[in-house]
């Protein structure tokens, strides 16, 4: 059977698109590489191993009220933003007054330094969450114990985050021990009694957030787009505002920094580009994928985009939104036995990505990717945690219907968070198991890197 997992499958190409999107701009070239500064010795700061009975706080689930007085505002892409009135009009209200969203948050570890961000869809607004996300404590044959994050409906979601901003340079890493967000298993996309990780029986649509007009606003929730084609989980990311919680899909690609995740797409409808490590050529796929990601700018007037800049073992190179270059693919059925480390590094050049574990076609292996704050005049979005960092080179006015809005203003500050977990309200659905999450800080003060730290970076 294992052989059968490390045949190439012969994905055959088709793009599928069946959201309408506004005008973007997409292309991909091959970069020079940048080569990853001398390594940091690291000591650990906080360590979460889920030995302890989880503390989950006993605040009630709350109703979101949305606005700027909502402990969850952020900005112009909220479940409630300005870029979905303006692109959608009055049926987006309609549907987004259709149901109410529920919320709860709780901290937990040495000095709460994790937090739980919990979210469910109340579609006859009683108060009480339908399909509720829930992270609990269990405890494996073998011993293991860690945490299962268990989101049962795609109308809900669960992160676990940093409650503070992470510091100028760090380590965050953690151990996966399994998963089941979608992908196939044996090439089967049904099993479990599931197909693609979710439920098969009933709707389960995108309702009500869209990256565009569409003809869905104006029909009933059972007849919107169904979202089991796509199935997906962050593994580990970091993203450029505080308290990140679950919203809308649109949001967290607005938002993110880096990242590494999965998007779990039936083969007949797959498109990413898929690197086989063991030959340095891409084939095309979405089952099981390992998607390792720098975002960067792309946003124009008309969108809020932003576009993706990925290095694998094939080649290096810069993409829009739907046309991702992947590392490779994990091999879920090995699990738990075979496990995953995924780590994430902020030192004082840039970010590097690091996964370890049983890949298909090369076995047990570690991919790591630097890249600069600033590479090739390309940047990577909203890197900046201080003012001083940054002098303003990138940015563009978005509009939101009558409202105008800066991406990347001189004097912005964007604090790094990091996020486990399913981000999304209105896709993905399933369970994973997470042990061992550490954050790690220089063990020894660090030199300043002239032209970052000391001033504004200036690209001619």
């Amino acid at each position: 059977m294992l052989e059968l997992l490390l045949k190439n499958k012969g994905f055959s190409q088709r793009f599928f698109f069946t959201i309408l999107l506004m005008p973007l701009l997409f292309f991909a070239w091959t970069q020079a590489a940048s080569a990853e500064p001398a390594r940091i010795e690291w000591k650990l700061l906080y360590e979460e191993t889920f030995d302890d009975t989880l503390v989950n706080d006993p605040t009630p689930w709350i109703r979101d009220a949305y606005g700027q007085g909502s402990p969850w505002h952020v900005g112009p892409i909220d479940d409630d933003g300005e870029f979905f009135k303006a692109a959608e009009g009055e049926e987006f209200q309609k549907q987004l007054e259709s149901f109410h969203t529920l919320r709860k948050r709780f901290a937990f570890g040495r000095d709460g330094w994790l937090t739980a961000e919990l979210a469910a869809r109340d579609r006859d607004k009683d108060g009480i969450p339908d399909g509720a996300p829930a992270l609990s404590i269990s405890t494996l044959d073998d011993g293991t114990t860690g945490a299962v994050i268990d989101v049962p409906d795609h109308h809900g979601g669960l992160l676990i985050r940093s409650t503070h901003a992470l510091p100028a340079q760090y380590r965050i890493e953690y151990t996966l021990v399994k998963v089941d967000f979608g992908g196939s298993r044996y090439d089967r996309w049904e099993y479990g009694g599931k197909f693609n990780g979710y439920e098969p029986k009933g709707a389960k649509t995108r309702h009500p957030w869209l990256w565009g007009p569409s003809v869905e606003l104006f029909e009933p929730y059972e007849d919107w787009y169904d979202v089991r084609s796509a199935n997906g989980f962050y593994y580990l990311g970091i993203v450029d505002h505080p308290n990140p919680a679950p919203r809308n899909n649109v949001f967290i690609h607005t938002h993110r920094k880096v990242v590494i995740d999965s998007y779990n797409l039936l083969d007949d409808q797959a498109y990413f580009k898929t690197c086989n490590p063991a030959t340095g050529e891409y084939y095309i796929s979405h089952d099981n994928t390992l998607n390792m990601l720098f975002l960067t700018t792309i946003s124009t007037k008309e969108h809020p985009e932003t576009g993706v800049m990925t290095e694998t073992e094939c080649g290096i190179n810069e993409s829009g939104r739907l046309e991702v270059f992947t590392a490779g693919q994990l091999v879920p059925e090995l699990m738990p036995k075979k496990r995953y480390r995924f780590a994430i590094e902020r030192d004082r050049s840039g970010y590097t990505l690091e996964v370890s574990g049983y890949l298909r076609f090369i076995g047990e292996t570690t991919l790591r990717y630097h890249r600069d704050f600033v590479q090739n005049g390309r940047p990577i979005w909203h890197y900046n945690q201080s003012p001083n960092e940054y002098a303003g080179n990138f940015d563009t006015v978005v509009a939101y219907g009558e409202k105008s809005v800066h991406s990347w203003p001189a004097g912005s500050a964007y604090p790094d968070f990091f996020i486990i977990g399913d981000p999304h309200t209105n896709y993905y659905e399933g369970t994973a198991f997470i042990d061992d999450i550490r954050l790690y800080v220089p063990a020894k003060q660090q030199p300043a890197q002239v032209g970052v730290r000391n001033k504004p970076l200036k690209i001619k």
